[in-house]
């Protein structure tokens, strides 16, 4: 008889097909793809963050949606918040122009966080849920996006001023 095949998850959640599907659209994000000749790995999250905002707001919003689900199946809320940090920097620096760019293609938070689930079911503390903290890194980001327009309209306008008066 074969020795068993380890797994990176417990069986129920190994056969569970909605978390391989966070493991597949991870792994389409961040490292689907490998550059010829050499051992990089990239994936659509760095290729799509090459259109301006879209690109950017796209992979967000599937990460998120990972993140949700990866919640939903049992992450506590400290793994949530770690994972929620990962794609927030990810979000971040990534709409960066130039350096967000490159920072795409090294950052691979989405297979981060696949990594982050995987060690907590592990674990085996996969049976909480990181809702209410969730919500509060969710209301912490749309604090720090507004005051970050914010700031950025005030930005143009001094500049238009400055321009307009010179």
């Amino acid at each position: 008889m074969p020795p068993p095949v380890p797994t990176s998850f417990p069986p129920s959640a190994a056969t569970d097909e909605r978390l391989r599907w966070v493991t597949r659209v991870a792994h389409l994000l961040d490292s689907q793809f490998r550059l010829p000749g050499t051992r990089f790995r990239f994936g659509l999250d760095p290729v799509l963050g090459l259109l301006p905002v879209v690109g950017d707001l796209s992979t967000t919003v599937v990460s998120v949606a990972l993140l949700l689900t990866m919640m939903r199946y049992g992450a506590s809320g400290a793994v949530v918040v770690r994972m929620a940090l990962n794609i927030f920097l990810d979000t971040v620096l990534g709409a960066i122009p130039v350096v967000g760019n490159v920072f795409d293609f090294a950052y691979k938070s989405n297979e981060r966080n696949v990594a982050l689930l995987r060690r907590h079911y592990a674990e085996g503390r996969h049976a909480g849920s990181g809702k209410g903290l969730l919500l509060l890194v969710l209301l912490a980001f749309l604090a720090l996006s507004g005051v970050v327009a914010w700031g950025s309209v005030l930005l143009l306008r001094w500049l238009w001023q400055h321009v307009a008066a010179s």
